[in-house]
């Protein structure tokens, strides 16, 4: 699992700082989560295949989380995409998308599919034989979603020496990875754990921006392995939390500890701090795994 981060500020774009989006790589897929000004520029400077984006992911509908989408779309179409493309959000992010296309006459050559979201509650969005994911309900200025990505277990793993032992026929190698117990050539029932190892772990995404410090989204991201959790502000600034619905970083630290996650990524600054060490500092004194956010940075778990 590969998370890269193109953009990590929140508000306006500058020129060092770039508004939310990130590429997240489970499992051979490769996902666009956000979309901010400057997405596609950072997609090109981290050499990330435009080919390769099948589906995107867009939280909420505020500007810096949504104005590069149809910059990227457009861009897809110069590059005469034929791969179909799938945007997952909030009811009306198409209004507002296929408003701009219409009137610059400017419409896809490819297939272009909306899924917009509605639901109050954690949602089933997306599925196929290797990840699921499924939507958190944030607390926000207007309807937003988080997004849980989750890795199927693959297949299990033949242990040789003891598939040859066993005598068994090549033809049921595909039953054994499958989780059958199989038979032996003397025509025996041999158990799938004693002929085969667990396949490897999965691995978990949550991703929350932005959003109020909501302890509804524990249940949800439990045990996920990795938590990116927005975290606006610093405690000096703590006041102007609660009236904009954005977290400090000890509240992203909260819920990190909460959940049990295995690492938390802070993000979302804003752009009034220059030293980002302070976030890191604060959100320690509460969960121990945690990492800082930077434009351009890659984590690989």
């Amino acid at each position: 699992m590969k998370l890269t981060i193109l953009g990590c500020y929140s508000a306006t774009p500058r020129i060092d700082t770039n508004p939310t989006s990130q590429v997240l790589e489970i499992n051979n897929h490769l996902f666009l989560i956000d979309c901010g000004e400057g997405t596609q520029v950072e997609l090109r400077r981290n050499k990330i295949k435009f080919a390769r984006i099948k589906h995107i992911f867009i939280s909420h509908l505020h500007g810096d989380h949504f104005f590069g989408l149809v910059g990227l779309i457009s861009t897809f179409r110069l590059l005469t995409r034929e791969t179909e493309l799938h945007i997952y959000g909030p009811k009306g992010l198409k209004d507002i998308i296929t408003l701009q296309m219409k009137l610059s006459e400017s419409w896809t050559n490819y297939p272009l599919y909306f899924h917009e979201l509605t639901s109050e509650n954690s949602e089933l969005i997306f599925e196929d034989d290797r990840v699921e994911v499924y939507t958190i309900p944030l607390k926000h200025r207007v309807y937003t979603n988080g997004f849980l990505f989750i890795e199927k277990p693959g297949e299990r793993k033949l242990d040789m020496n003891a598939v040859l032992n066993a005598d068994i026929d090549v033809a049921y190698y595909r039953k054994l990875k499958q989780g059958f117990d199989v038979e032996n050539k003397q025509g025996q029932f041999v158990k799938n754990n004693a002929l085969t190892k667990a396949p490897t772990k999965t691995k978990s995404f949550a991703f929350c921006s932005d959003t109020a410090y909501h302890e509804p989204i524990i249940p949800i991201i439990k045990n996920v392995d990795v938590l990116y959790h927005e975290s606006t502000f610093l405690d000096k600034h703590e006041k102007l939390a609660a009236p904009t619905k954005h977290s400090t970083a000890k509240e992203a630290a909260s819920i990190a500890k909460q959940a049990q996650v295995g690492t938390l990524i802070l993000g979302h600054y804003s752009t009034r701090y220059d030293n980002l060490k302070e976030f890191k500092l604060e959100a320690e004194t509460i969960f121990d795994k945690v990492e800082l956010a930077r434009d351009g940075k890659t984590f690989t778990f």
